[in-house]
């Protein structure tokens, strides 16, 4: 009997906290990170403030779990995309998964929701690791570009490709951070293109 209560408890835990992801993933979407409070998604989602805290230790731990969730879609959609390109070039591949990439952190993402992920990283209070750590996907998707790369003869070998894939990933998180300190009056995009052809130029044998 007590183990079907809990049970029970840990169900109905669940699909709160389910509720109030799904109800803030919704609200940020249509409004902004910054115009939902607490107060809106609990009001919104039909639970208790105390409900939310539960779960979640504050409205910025609640995004960071909603993009670590994204992130891994993202890095699959990206596995995908590097399929279905027609491209031998490592070059190529580079720069087109690098175009995709901005598009994904313009439109999909957003310049809100970035932003505060780099408020949330630089002010550490709590574990980004899923997100900007080197174990993620999208950094071994660059290392086996690169890796092709020497392999076909295309770039240099002088410097390690995990060396060069983390640099990349230095770059791009420069790029970014640029873009949201810059915005609306820098193009992520255009800039990112333009920055990797100057990198790209650099590792390319002569």
């Amino acid at each position: 009997m007590d183990k079907k209560k809990i049970n029970s408890r840990q169900i109905n835990a669940l699909e709160t906290k389910k509720r109030i992801y799904e109800t803030a993933n919704r609200l940020f979407r249509a409004k902004g990170f910054q115009k939902v409070s607490v107060d809106t998604i609990v009001e919104t989602a039909k639970v208790s403030k105390g409900s939310f805290y539960v779960h979640f230790e504050s409205k910025d731990a609640l995004l960071v779990s909603l993009i670590g969730d994204y992130v891994n879609e993202i890095d699959l959609d990206y596995k995908n995309y590097i399929l279905s390109l027609d491209m031998t070039s490592a070059s190529d591949i580079l720069m087109s998964l690098v175009g995709k990439i901005a598009d994904v952190l313009t439109h999909s993402i957003g310049y809100d929701h970035m932003n505060t992920l780099y408020r949330v990283q630089l002010e550490r209070t709590i574990n980004m690791d899923a997100i900007s750590g080197y174990n993620r996907d999208i950094y071994k998707m660059f290392n086996d570009i690169l890796q092709k790369g020497v392999n076909q003869g295309e770039f240099i070998t002088e410097i390690p490709v995990d060396t060069l894939s983390r640099h990349l990933m230095i770059a791009f998180r420069g790029l970014t951070y640029e873009w949201c300190i810059r915005h609306p009056d820098f193009e992520l995009k255009e800039q990112a293109l333009k920055h990797f052809e100057i990198f790209l130029k650099g590792i390319k044998k002569q």
